[in-house]
């Protein structure tokens, strides 16, 4: 409405004007009204009937709606993503600390482990060593009790030979005879 009411105001302008008629003043010759009013007629023509750009636009439209939502779709994947890496980051401290953790026990863990099989091996080995000493002592009393028999035995039969007299030995040889079911002349 306003565009009409504009080209009617140029229009009575010109129709006043004395010196040139309307249709042929300086900057508005009618010609290029006429021009302009075939061209765009020409294009609504174009665009309404002959092209059909409306469905062109409209498939365009869907298209790059299509288009606007596969990389919404696209943008939401990767924000999602890239929250679970960040999530995933910020559980990697905790998860190493765990780790620390985890370590620092099963060190103490075999420590303690060690020095127990440490401490029961010493253990061991003191009763071990204690067993030896305790035979080898009874193995030396044992011997010490054999050569102080042995001794004993030699000294007897030493201190026997040096009192026993010749008439002492066949008496003594006659008396084990007897003992032993005596002779027979």
């Amino acid at each position: 409405m306003q565009i009409a009411s504009t080209i009617f105001i140029i229009f009575i302008s010109l129709v006043d004007s004395e010196s040139a008629p309307w249709w042929n003043k300086p900057g508005l010759e009618l010609w290029k009204f006429v021009n302009l009013t075939l061209f765009v007629l020409a294009l609504v023509y174009v665009l309404t009937r002959k092209v059909k750009l409306g469905e062109a636009f409209r498939a365009r439209r869907e298209s790059i709606r299509r288009e606007l939502l596969r990389a919404q779709e696209e943008r939401n994947a990767a924000l999602a993503k890239l929250e679970d890496v960040e999530a995933r980051l910020s559980r990697l401290d905790q998860e190493m600390a765990a780790i620390r953790d985890q370590s620092r026990r099963e060190a103490d863990e075999e420590r303690e482990r060690i020095r127990r099989a440490t401490e029961e091996d010493a253990r061991k080995m003191r009763e071990q060593a204690q067993r030896e000493i305790e035979s080898a002592g009874k193995a030396a009393r044992q011997q010490l009790r054999e050569f102080a028999a042995e001794q004993s035995v030699r000294l007897a039969e030493e201190m026997i030979r040096q009192d026993i007299r010749p008439e002492d030995d066949a008496r003594l040889l006659r008396l084990e005879i007897e003992e032993l079911g005596g002779v027979r002349h």
